[in-house]
């Protein structure tokens, strides 16, 4: 990346911050005037030649401003990516929606959805956090009538399956219990590979629940990864980039194919840490039909537990000082839940 001056830098700050509030091409006499820079337009003018030359800018019109390009754009969001924060009420106020619904998954993520396509105006994705390695917590067997038991079985991360067993004969409650009790002592903290090695149990009903459980967290480890939430299409709708151009409006498909945007998800997030904020400007020559787009995404959750994706797309005019801090934030937010969940008993 080449260097600018401080001249340069502010300059280039200014036309992006400028374009991004107007979707129109800056001129070096809307900035002279708007921002009393104590320089003359022949200077300005000089200056937005040289960004050009860099590469940071181009001018769509001979006789139009500059806008800025992918690059220019990429400098703007590194510049900002350390310190934009989100104004503390603002914190204050998703913490409280947060922890004042529902103690659900379902809850969190149509919340978190919803505060991020409102927070950016551009459409938000979530995933549900998705259990990396699946393991036991404690089984709970419970007779309801004859020989039918139901069997309710907990995974650290949170994830819960319940089913009807129908046993060879009738059980107790209090024999139901005392067989949880030893596969709770047995399994706790168990992953489904070492709960498939552990030798037969000399009880018989010990052994057939076993079993139960064997094939049950095989299946949940076999699931694809989270649900996808989304929210704020409309907000996206009405931007020039997505009213103009078909390339733009090509991008906002994925949000009908599910399987598309697990992909995409899991294809950025995948070697990132918890808490990682990346941005990819112009599908980075990746991603073919987001390159008229950005999108900023983080992972969050418990690493090695129960992981998530969240994010925002939107035209690269977004607003990214407002959009990067507020992902980052929600983030955080959603990996102290998950956190919570799994520590709780």
């Amino acid at each position: 990346m080449t260097n600018l001056s401080e001249r340069q830098k502010t300059l280039l700050l200014l036309i992006i911050r400028d374009y991004i509030d107007s979707a129109q091409p800056i001129g070096s006499k809307r900035l002279a005037e708007h921002y009393h820079l104590n320089l003359s337009s022949a200077t300005i003018r000089n200056e937005m030649a040289a960004l050009t030359e860099m590469g940071y800018l181009r001018q769509p019109h001979t006789s139009a401003g500059r806008v800025p390009t992918e690059e220019g754009y990429r400098y703007f969001v590194s510049e900002m990516m350390q310190d934009a924060e989100l104004p503390e009420s603002v914190q204050h106020t998703i913490s409280h929606q947060f922890y004042q619904s529902r103690p659900e998954l379902d809850q969190w993520m149509t919340l978190a959805a919803s505060i991020l396509a409102n927070q950016s105006q551009g459409v938000s994705v979530v995933s549900a956090p998705h259990v990396e390695q699946t393991k036991f917590k404690h089984v709970e067997l419970i007779s309801t009538q004859g020989r039918q038991v139901l069997m309710v079985l907990v995974m650290m991360g949170g994830e819960v399956s319940q089913q009807i067993l129908t046993l060879a004969e009738p059980v107790a409650q209090e024999r139901l219990s005392q067989t949880a009790a030893r596969l709770n002592g047995l399994l706790a903290g168990l992953t489904a590979q070492a709960i498939f090695s552990l030798k037969a149990r000399p009880d018989p009903l010990d052994q057939d629940i076993l079993i139960l459980i064997r094939q049950e967290m095989r299946r949940m480890a076999e699931r694809s990864s989270g649900e996808i939430y989304t929210d704020g299409l409309t907000n996206v709708l009405a931007e020039p980039e997505f009213a103009e151009s078909d390339d733009a409006r090509r991008a906002l498909r994925i949000f009908e194919e599910p399987a598309t945007l697990q992909d995409l998800l899991a294809r950025t997030t995948l070697n990132s840490n918890i808490g990682t904020l990346q941005v990819l400007i112009g599908g980075e020559g990746e991603w073919e039909d987001l390159r008229q787009c950005s999108l900023v995404i983080a992972r969050y959750g418990v690493p090695g537990m129960a992981t998530g994706a969240l994010g925002v797309l939107g035209p690269m005019r977004m607003a990214y000082a407002k959009t990067i801090p507020t992902v980052r934030y929600v983030a955080g937010l959603l990996s102290e839940l998950v956190n919570d969940n799994i520590s709780s008993e």
